[in-house]
């Protein structure tokens, strides 16, 4: 049997010894009172406990309520605070993914934006001139004009004697000023050679003597002068060039077969 929650509260307690301690004292005392006069005071005495039980009942379902309306007031603040928090979480989840897909999204742009850099320098490279070196000479030449130069000269070496002759006064008509002219010269001159136009060649030989008389090739061109000469029947004219190349050039590749070409016209 459960006992009442008011006799763990020493008031109470208090209060009802001494109610009793008053009734005995009044049983002791009962020369003084009759029995109609003990009934009432003990029906007094039960009434003023029961209004006391009554009371403090009453105060504590009173604090009860309000305990567990604090309780559930606190319950509630902490389930606000939780869905605040995970809602924090949430966001702070979707910005870090946001940021990581920005920076995969910037890395992304970075490398497509380097390529691009890169394809369009390749792309201008094609058309920005570029210093080169060449038969002991350096100048700057187009990428088209090197290109043409090449081609007509693998076309000779091909033995395609047409192709580069017209390649080669192309390129001369095309690049007067290039880099690549005295060559051009040269190789023009010898495939006119070998194509029997000896007039023709020995007038582009010539050409690239007045034009360019430090030329690398000036030695075997005064060579090939001679040849045209000779093949012209002038070998009074030829001995003059072959002279001449042997006193200006005596060191010369080119020299040493013009004393041989001397030494037969004798």
């Amino acid at each position: 049997m459960m006992s009442h929650p008011l006799l763990g509260k020493p008031n109470f307690v208090r209060c009802l010894a001494g109610a009793f301690f008053w009734v005995a004292a009044t049983h002791a005392g009962a020369g003084m009172f009759d029995d109609e006069e003990a009934r009432r005071a003990i029906l007094e005495l039960r009434q003023k406990v029961e209004t006391m039980r009554r009371d403090t009942d009453q105060r504590l379902m009173e604090e009860s309520r309000r305990q567990a309306e604090e309780v559930a007031g606190l319950r509630r603040a902490l389930l606000e605070l939780q869905n605040q928090l995970e809602a924090s979480l949430a966001e702070v989840a979707k910005i870090r993914g946001q940021n990581e897909q920005l920076a995969r999204d910037l890395s992304d742009a970075q490398r497509r934006q380097a390529d691009v850099s890169k394809a369009m320098e390749e792309r201008l490279r094609k058309f920005e001139p570029s210093k080169i070196s060449y038969e002991g000479a350096e100048f700057l030449v187009e990428p088209q004009e090197k290109r043409a130069f090449e081609q007509a000269l693998a076309s000779f070496r091909k033995g395609d004697f047409e192709v580069a002759h017209a390649a080669l006064v192309d390129f001369l008509a095309r690049y007067p000023q290039s880099g690549y002219a005295s060559a051009a010269l040269f190789w023009l001159g010898n495939a006119q050679f070998v194509g029997k136009d000896y007039k023709g060649a020995m007038a582009t030989f010539q050409k690239l003597l007045s034009q360019d008389p430090k030329y690398t090739r000036v030695p075997e061109a005064l060579l090939a002068i001679a040849n045209c000469q000779l093949e012209l029947k002038d070998n009074s004219g030829a001995r003059r060039t072959l002279e001449g190349l042997i006193a200006d050039h005596p060191r010369s590749e080119a020299a040493d077969a013009a004393k041989d070409r001397v030494a037969r016209l004798k």
